[in-house]
């Protein structure tokens, strides 16, 4: 086939959802097995692999890393309390046991034998040192230790208004017991420790190290998982690890090495694999679709679920966008409306991603009480939402009317440096957008990401196409993003309403009636489409060419896309 439908995208994926709530939907390996399977025939066999990256990699420190390819090579080298396992449940890791108090508010860990790199026990200790640095530190990613985690304290930590980090609910017992008390249960907390934010520090290490030279090369990084930091440099485009002979699990673990590299256009990702420089590549474009005419890739060609949803942000603060402009939501909804988003997939992007009309997008998150898809019916905010030229029109005729202006001039901002397909979806918006409303003129400014990031979260831009890929398998990853004030809620909107959904979702009196949790998060997200807060516009699929001697690679839409624990080489 030329072209990668939604049903060809639903079948890759091994999109049935109906397992358990915290179960990912990507397609894990059939051959590829948990942590606690005993060793497999491959786990000696050795052997390296050369993988594709799309960005370039710029910190390996916990507290600073907010990319899923930082994440994914901070997660080859350092276990978390929990791993996932092929299926993306959540798996026992440096945790050796889990116990849960009968309120859910109270979890004791009891740590396993494992060592750093440096031959030192991982201890509890290091979990509090951690945890407590992210909170005080107050960096992108510690509202998943205070908003979604409730962890207790974080909140009044990380807001700045408690100075004193000892006070957060998390105690090391002894060297092998961790406590933790959140402030309310959290049904998915056992999901959240395998992401990279959780992970523990040893703090001798760390101490002794020069300020700001944590996680910037392989002498400032201790290591405690299955990998090893070989080389690295930040911001470079290659870096390697190397098998841990030390790690507690390591007879499972087969590879000796991965050779990073990045590669920014997919016409280079498709030279590397057909040449033998790299083993695992990405491509979109036409790129996959003469993959699929060529006898020789179409057979290593597997199309997995990225989880990744891309949309539009839109400053809405008066310091941007001619004074503020896009804080009218009739204009927010005019550009949504504008925007043909089956084109985009089916002409630019063109690798099994799926157009997308919710602020969740699907295919990661299913409800425990029915099996169902969070996003399954994607015709949901069909009033707010789609491809319609004529509506479009109609929300910009009253957007000019309240702004008193035909004219608009807006700069869009996206990533040069995430992919080729960025750019010609960029193109394609701008066209679409000017060419359906006669009046905006949309001005494309390149850039790399980390640029892009600074200028969202610095509050310099009009309008960016940027993503955020699911951190844990339920709605609110997405939905935490706009809460008044949050740090990812980069255009700035607050709604008095729909912050108080979501205190009762997280803190408040939905915590333990999962269903009625449940239909309030689509309350919150009705609020989002309503507003047109964002303009979703697709779901991202990876187009994956794999040596076929490669197996066992672990795919997820869910915290890390990529895991290589049970990856042989034959």
């Amino acid at each position: 086939m030329a072209k990668l439908t939604r049903r060809s995208f639903l079948g890759a994926t091994g999109a049935s959802t109906a397992a358990l709530f915290l179960a990912a939907c990507g397609g894990g390996s059939s051959d590829s097995g948990s942590s606690d399977a005993a060793p497999t025939d491959g786990a000696a066999g050795g052997g390296s692999i050369g993988v594709m990256l799309y960005t370039n990699v710029m910190s390996l420190d916990t507290d600073l890393a907010t990319d899923g390819d930082s994440f994914e090579v901070i997660a080859d080298c350092i276990d978390g309390l929990m791993q996932m396992d092929a299926e993306g449940k959540a798996i026992k890791a440096l945790a050796e046991k889990m116990e849960a108090s009968e309120d859910g508010k109270t979890y004791t860990f009891t740590l396993r034998d494992a060592k750093w790199s440096n031959g030192t026990p991982v201890t509890a200790n290091d979990f509090v040192f951690a945890w407590r640095r992210i909170c005080k530190n107050a960096g992108e990613y510690a509202y998943m230790m205070s908003d979604i985690g409730q962890i207790k304290g974080a909140a009044a930590i990380v807001a700045g208004d408690e100075k004193d980090e000892s006070t957060l609910g998390v105690t090391a017992k002894d060297d092998k017991t961790l406590v933790v008390e959140l402030e309310a249960p959290v049904p998915y907390f056992d999901s959240l420790m395998y992401f990279p934010t959780f992970y523990p520090i040893n703090e001798e290490f760390y101490k002794g190290l020069a300020d700001g030279t944590y996680g910037t090369s392989p002498d400032t990084f201790l290591c405690n998982g299955a990998f090893l930091l070989d080389s690295y440099t930040p911001g470079t485009a290659s870096l390697s690890v190397k098998k841990n002979p030390d790690y507690w699990d390591a007879d499972n673990v087969s590879l000796d090495a991965i050779n990073y590299q990045v590669v920014g256009s997919s016409d280079n990702a498709l030279t590397a694999f057909k040449s033998n420089s790299l083993d695992v590549v990405m491509i979109s474009g036409n790129q996959v679709a003469a993959a699929e005419e060529d006898a020789d890739l179409k057979d290593k060609l597997k199309v997995t679920g990225a989880g990744y949803m891309w949309y539009l942000t839109f400053s809405q603060t008066k310091k941007n966008a001619q004074g503020g402009m896009l804080a009218n939501q009739n204009l927010r909804l005019a550009i949504s409306n504008a925007i043909d988003r089956e084109a985009l997939v089916e002409n630019y992007v063109m690798d099994g991603s799926l157009a997308t009309y919710t602020a969740v997008p699907p295919q990661f998150a299913a409800s425990t009480s029915t099996g169902e898809d969070f996003s399954a019916d994607q015709t949901m905010f069909s009033d707010y939402i789609g491809y319609d030229v004529d509506r479009a029109q109609k929300f910009f005729e009253d957007a000019k009317k309240e702004l008193k202006t035909d004219t608009f001039e807006f700069t869009m901002i996206y990533g040069n440096n995430e992919g080729d397909e960025v750019e010609k979806v960029a193109q394609a918006i701008k066209e679409q957008v000017e060419g359906n409303l006669s009046g905006i003129t949309l001005n494309l400014q390149g850039m790399t990401k980390a640029e892009r990031l600074d200028k969202m979260q610095e509050d310099n831009y009009d309008v960016a196409l940027t993503r955020w890929g699911p951190d844990y398998a339920d709605p609110m990853t997405y939905l935490g993003m706009w809460i008044t004030n949050n740090s990812n809620n980069y255009g700035f909107w607050s709604n008095k309403d729909y912050d108080k959904i979501i205190a009762d979702c997280t803190t408040g009196k939905l915590v333990s009636d999962y269903d009625a949790r449940w239909a309030a998060l689509y309350e919150a997200e009705t609020l989002v489409m309503q507003e047109a807060v964002i303009a979703p516009l697709f779901t991202k699929a990876n187009a994956n060419l794999i040596n076929p001697s490669v197996q066992g690679i672990e795919f997820h839409p869910v915290a890390l896309n990529r895991v290589y624990k049970n990856t042989t080489v034959a």
